[in-house]
């Protein structure tokens, strides 16, 4: 009897799931294992909303595998001794797992693939499983990454998508110990609102959300923006524990055709784009990729009223408190609060992007970290002193101000558009509300930011 291991990361997932094909076809059995990885904690990555979300998605696996007659198992401790001892005990020649782009990642592979050599047994790492490309297909001449989205997107775009796989029929697992799943209820400190994790969960909301002509693919061209409609897919969770696959999507997607598709598809892209520059520049998860000179303020008092939802900018703080109550929060909120923290109160990215992988589902090193330097100006943004009004955004995205009067419930009372503007109500009105002045005025945020630049 032949045995494989296939070691799931970020791809907790049966449908179009190449990793597991191939350990099923390398072997009589496979070993479907998951490592609860004390690495990640020690990087501070085991955070309340992604561990429960994380064992939700695992309850999920371990049910699809058992309706194949398999089941998921689980250790606890270092990837690769955990790894080795599983090959050790099942006499394993191959593992399969999907490639990442982290540095975090990198080391993982590199750690696995010396240690299954003295055992014997070989590595296999699968590319495209948790991008729609894999991060190094498309370069541009005498590089090794592309450093600037739209020639990529051209580029991206030609390339053919790998067909997606269909779920395996059967899943058998040979006898031997692991630890209970995790449970979601064990989590504490999770965000009240966090959604619900897994596959299954997963498939559910894609299905419903391209059904959906109203708020759905077909409408996401015009409404993926629109706060108070909620239109966005809210499947980045499901993309970042790969609970769904990128590829599946990019075909579901073009089958459906028409702007909204075009626009998600460019989306996912987005999403290749910046893992491909961390796979070819892994230090810009935390060092600037393009450095701009910063001498970032650092009011601890400004800072502590930003992660509140306290700034006394309304959209700012909505965008905020959905933040933290759902650990989630819209792409056009995230643009807002980035560019009032690292523009306007010209703080350093870093302080955001930790705020936000301390609460966000979603929190991806690629994305999060690249999306962030993309707004501070240090990353890849072809217009790097860019600054967002929150006031005219408020105006575009929430104009009757519902979406602030959701989440900013001090303010519910404030009509209409006059919500994002509290600071022009009279004295006797501004003193019945339980809300702070701005913290900064936009102008002179903007100059001071300017000036910083030296572009004044």
């Amino acid at each position: 009897m032949s045995v494989a291991v296939m070691l799931f990361t970020s791809d907790l997932r049966v449908h179009d799931q190449p990793a597991l094909r191939a350990a099923l076809h390398a072997a009589d059995r496979v070993v479907p294992l998951f490592v609860v990885d004390r690495g990640v904690h020690r990087a501070g990555f085991d955070v309340p909303n992604r561990r429960a979300f994380l064992a939700d998605c695992l309850a999920s696996l371990d049910a699809g595998l058992r309706e194949r007659g398999g089941r998921l198992v689980i250790r606890g401790g270092d990837v690769v001794e955990q790894v080795c001892r599983v090959v050790t005990e099942t006499a394993a020649r191959e593992v399969h797992v999907a490639a990442g782009v982290s540095a975090y990642a990198a080391r993982r592979e590199d750690g696995l693939r010396t240690a299954l050599a003295a055992l014997r047994c070989t590595l296999h790492v699968h590319d495209a499983v948790v991008t729609v490309l894999p991060p190094g297909q498309v370069t541009p001449a005498g590089r090794d990454h592309f450093a600037v989205f739209t020639p990529y997107f051209r580029r991206w775009q030609a390339v053919g998508v790998r067909a997606a796989v269909a779920a395996p029929r059967s899943v058998r697992v040979p006898e031997l110990p692991g630890l209970p799943l995790p449970r979601r209820s064990a989590a504490t400190g999770i965000s009240p609102g966090l959604a619900r994790g897994g596959e299954e969960t997963g498939r559910r909301r894609l299905a419903g959300w391209l059904a959906d002509s109203g708020k759905g693919l077909e409408a996401y061209e015009d409404r993926h923006d629109d706060l108070v409609g909620d239109a966005t897919s809210r499947l980045s969770p499901h993309l970042h524990f790969g609970t769904l696959s990128a590829a599946e999507l990019v075909h579901r997607a073009r089958r459906r055709g028409g702007p909204g598709a075009e626009a998600f598809v460019r989306q996912l892209a987005w999403r290749d784009f910046h893992h491909q520059v961390l796979a070819a520049r892994p230090r810009a998860a935390w060092a600037d990729y393009r450095p701009r000179g910063d001498h970032w303020r650092s009011d601890e008092k400004e800072i502590a009223a930003w992660k509140a939802g306290r700034t006394g900018i309304p959209i700012v703080d909505a965008s905020m408190r959905q933040l933290q109550y759902e650990g989630w929060m819209p792409g056009r909120g995230r643009l807002l609060v980035a560019s009032l923290l690292t523009k306007t109160l010209y703080v350093d990215w870093r302080v955001g992007a930790r705020h936000f992988l301390d609460l966000l589902v979603d929190g991806d090193i690629a994305d999060n970290q690249l999306n962030w330097q993309w707004v501070a100006g240090t990353g890849t943004d072809t217009r790097p002193n860019r600054v967002l009004n929150p006031l005219a955004q408020a105006r575009r995205f929430d104009p009757q101000g519902d979406y602030v009067r959701r989440w900013v419930p001090e303010l519910a009372r404030i009509p209409g558009p006059a919500v994002h503007e509290p600071w022009k109500l009279g004295d006797l009105e501004r003193a019945r509300i339980d809300y702070p002045d701005p913290l900064v005025d936009m102008a002179e945020g903007r100059a001071r930011f300017e000036r910083a630049r030296g572009l004044k």
